[in-house]
């Protein structure tokens, strides 16, 4: 079966990478295969996961560095997961409607420039909000702009601190959204709907 060819951008961890590389062995995500996990940072752990599933890892300095792989090993959809750099809008346009990018919170809250990581869970228990969650949407121009593909509420507990809402944001929605998105998407690819 054909099957798209992705890269997955990370900076850090790689759990949302994780999800992914999950998805694609238990047979959730059929229409994707993870051709390249790069990153704009040496020592992130994400790469450590990219070479235990035996997926090639990529480091660079820059976008063109970047955009030149992405080239040569024929990437048909770029998955953001937990990349913490703004994507020019130059770059964008490469691969118009074939960024995606999973961001934890339910845009229009808590989204934008400075709002990644642990400063969401922050500033959404700091707002008093009663339900947060996360959100899988089209990367374009305007960070945290693009269109909308998936979101998933979760609840805010009373005793939740940053970490724990962070982690619990991550388990109840972008490990099952990020996985989702990427099945759907391809699949237009394949279709030739994108």
């Amino acid at each position: 079966m054909l099957k798209v060819r992705t890269a997955v951008l990370v900076s850090g961890g790689g759990t949302n990478l994780q999800a992914i590389i999950d998805a694609v062995g238990s047979g959730r995500i059929k229409s994707a295969e993870i051709a390249l996990v790069a990153s704009n940072k040496a020592n992130a752990y994400a790469l450590e996961r990219a070479k235990n599933a035996g997926i090639p890892g990529f480091v660079f300095k820059d976008e063109a560095e970047l955009l030149k792989k992405l080239k040569e090993d024929e990437i048909e959809l770029i998955v953001l997961a937990g990349f913490l750099k703004i994507l020019s809008a130059d770059f964008i346009r490469h691969y118009e409607n074939r960024i995606i990018n999973v961001h934890p919170s339910l845009i229009p809250s808590f989204c934008g420039k400075g709002c990644y990581g642990l400063h969401v869970h922050e500033k959404a228990l700091d707002y008093g909000v009663k339900v947060t969650g996360a959100t899988v949407h089209f990367v374009n121009e305007i960070p945290d702009g693009g269109k909308i593909i998936y979101q998933k509420a979760v609840d805010i507990r009373e005793d939740d601190t940053p970490e724990t809402l962070q982690r619990r944001v991550m388990e109840e929605a972008e490990w099952i959204l990020l996985p989702a998105a990427v099945e759907r998407v391809s699949l237009q690819i394949l279709k030739g709907e994108i």
